[in-house]
Formats: structure tokens, C-alpha cells, sequence
């Protein structure tokens, strides 16, 4: 998976409720068609038959799994304070970055889950939307995955985004760590998705961010995404204090800029670009997770090094003490105003 261009599961399992379906259909013909073992299971949410004797182990092999479903339930969960609801496409991501907050939200096998029923999907979205009329609603497609990984196979990132482009009342934003995004160059988005990358310094994408595309090649997909006319959007996330950190980040927004002026459209502001920085932080219940799946890791999770923050959620989180949160701040906001004058800054945690 290391350098991936193409997701390809070791193993698909799909629900029988899923071939009711024209793209599960599809799809499980697709897999019978290729050597990769095709599995029915009961449920999309209870899936056994991934293999794994450690939680490293099992922890890789969910990352290689996938399972085509029909998403049940008509409600959506919000998504404060990025958007108002997200829009459940995908489950889950084959990259495995040490730090992410899906090591502790999915389980031990965070098996790649696709659901089929898109229509019926983007059907909960409209009626969410009429019912906030004449106010802007605004769904977030990657809360709890990356989609761009397995459009090649689903087609629904697209399907959303042309879906999005006919309503003058909602909006879309999603964001990836990957790369194949010329299926997408194409769709009729209307100016109203917004195309985020997920971005971060050479030093932490090599030591943390396992089976992900690296920054150059990111970056290169952000000037396509620039081209075709997309609102652009970056999180910096996780901002970690490594050696030579502020060398690291300012090189990494260098580049960027660099490469987005090469292929900026002739109406290209960087005020039009909007940018999320997020500081490393982790939980106790997290740390536990990841020393089980990634024992020898180099992460930075000495508590004594760290400030205690309870969260809005009932439980507290380890940050960084608050001079160099905000001896960080200051550098996140000068270096983007210094290479994209204007461009909206959403936050900095």
C-alpha cells in the first residue's frame, strides 16, 4: 500500500441487502470478477473473517477490507462547527496515519465500508436542506473517512458533488489525503464544493502518516483541483512540534503556493483559498490505541510535556502548553498570510 495510487482489497465482504441495489450489484460483480475473495456478511456494522492474531495485525487487515452496504438509518449526524450535517458516503480510510481519531472511533479493524444506496443518501440531504430553507446548508463528506480512495470503484464523490451543483441552497466540502482525483476534474460542481486537502511537512508525512501520498504529490493534485475551478480549501493537521518545525511547515506552504500560482485560473485569488491548522492533541484512551497498533511509535505523547484540556465532549485531551500553542498560532498566521494574502483562515485548535 506504501505509494498507493489504487485501493485494492485484500478481501470484500457485502451485505445481500446491497445487490437490491444497481452499484452494489456492480460492484460485488466487479470484485467475483478479479482473485480478491468476495464474502457475504450479515451486517455491515458486525463483520467477521478479518484476520489478525495482534491489534497491529488486525488493525492492517481492516485496512484492507472492504465491505459494500446500504446505509439503514435516515438520520444524519451533525457536524459542528464545519458544517451542519455530514453526509455518510463512505466509512473509514486506507491510510494508516498513527495519530488519527478513527484508531479509537472505529474499533479494532477500521474495515473501508462503502454504502450503495446514494440515491436514497443524497435524498435524506435535500429534505435536510428544504427544511433549513431559505438558510445555506452546508454537509461535510469525509467526518468519519476519506472518499477519494475508493471513487474509482463507487463513483458517489461525484455523483454528490453534481448533485450539490444543482442546489442553490446547500453545499458540499470534503477532504483527502489522496490523489486520484481526475475522475472529478470534470463534474458539474457549480462553485459549490469545496475541495480540501489534507496537508502536512515531509518529516511528519514520513514518520506518521503510513500508506498516503506524499506532500509533493498532494500538492500536485491541489493545482488540477485549482484548475478545474474548485473553492480550495487545506487542514495543516496534525501541527506537530518537530525538529525543525517552522522550516518544515514554511516549506510545505512554499511549495504550495508555488505550485497553485502554476496553475492558478485567471480569476485565482488566494483569498478565495480557505485553510483549518490543527495542533497535535491525543486522549489517553487514544495513546492506548495507538502503543497497541503502533508499539514502536515516535509520536509525542509525553504527558508531562503536555497540558491537561477537558473538551466539550465530557472527556479532556492532552495539548500543547499554552506558550507554544501560541508561539504556533502566530507562525500559522503569519506564514499564511505571507504566501496567500487574504486567504481565509477557518481556525486554529
Amino acid at each position: 500500500m506504501i505509494g498507493m495510487k489504487k485501493f485494492l482489497p485484500a478481501r470484500v465482504f457485502y451485505e445481500p441487502e446491497a445487490l437490491e441495489y444497481p452499484l452494489g450489484k456492480e460492484l460485488v460483480e466487479h470484485f467475483r470478477g478479479t482473485d480478491i475473495p468476495v464474502i457475504e456478511t450479515g451486517s455491515h456494522n458486525r463483520v467477521s473473517g478479518i484476520p489478525g492474531k495482534t491489534a497491529g495485525q488486525a488493525y492492517r487487515e481492516g485496512k484492507r477490507t472492504l465491505v459494500i452496504g446500504v446505509r439503514k438509518g435516515k438520520e444524519f449526524q451533525s457536524c459542528k462547527p464545519s458544517a451542519h450535517y455530514q453526509l455518510p458516503l463512505v466509512t473509514s480510510c486506507p491510510g494508516m496515519c498513527e495519530y488519527c481519531y478513527l484508531n479509537t472511533t472505529l474499533g479494532k479493524k477500521p474495515y473501508i465500508r462503502v454504502y450503495v444506496n446514494v440515491e436514497e443518501i443524497l435524498g435524506t440531504a435535500r429534505q435536510l436542506m428544504e427544511a433549513r430553507l431559505p438558510e445555506i446548508t452546508l454537509f461535510e463528506g469525509a467526518a468519519t473517512s476519506d472518499p477519494l480512495p475508493v471513487e474509482a470503484y463507487t463513483g458517489s464523490l461525484k455523483q454528490a458533488i453534481e448533485f450539490f451543483g444543482q442546489l442553490e441552497k446547500a453545499r458540499f466540502r470534503f477532504v483527502t489525503k489522496f490523489t486520484n482525483v481526475d475522475s472529478l476534474l470534470e463534474a458539474k460542481h457549480e462553485g459549490h464544493t469545496r475541495f480540501r486537502f489534507s496537508l502536512n511537512c515531509a518529516q511528519v508525512v514520513k514518520e506518521y502518516e503510513h500508506a498516503t501520498p506524499s506532500p509533493e504529490e498532494r500538492i500536485q493534485a491541489a493545482g488540477k483541483v485549482l484548475r478545474a475551478g474548485y473553492p480550495l480549501g487545506f487542514i495543516i493537521a496534525p501541527m506537530i512540534r518537530v525538529e525543525g518545525w517552522r522550516e518544515e511547515y514554511e516549506t510545505l506552504l512554499s511549495s504550495l503556493a508555488q505550485e497553485l500560482e502554476k496553475n492558478a485560473p485567471n480569476n485565482y485569488r488566494s483569498s478565495d483559498l480557505s485553510f483549518e491548522w490543527i495542533t497535535h492533541r491525543y486522549t489517553t484512551r487514544a495513546k492506548n490505541t495507538i502503543l497497541e497498533v503502533f508499539p514502536n511509535t515516535m509520536l509525542p505523547m509525553d504527558e508531562e510535556q503536555r497540558k491537561y484540556k477537558y473538551g466539550q465532549f465530557g472527556y479532556g485531551k492532552y495539548v500543547y502548553r499554552p506558550e507554544e500553542m501560541a508561539e504556533m498560532k502566530t507562525f500559522a498566521l503569519e506564514i499564511t498570510e505571507k504566501y496567500f494574502p487574504g486567504a481565509k483562515i477557518e481556525y486554529f485548535i
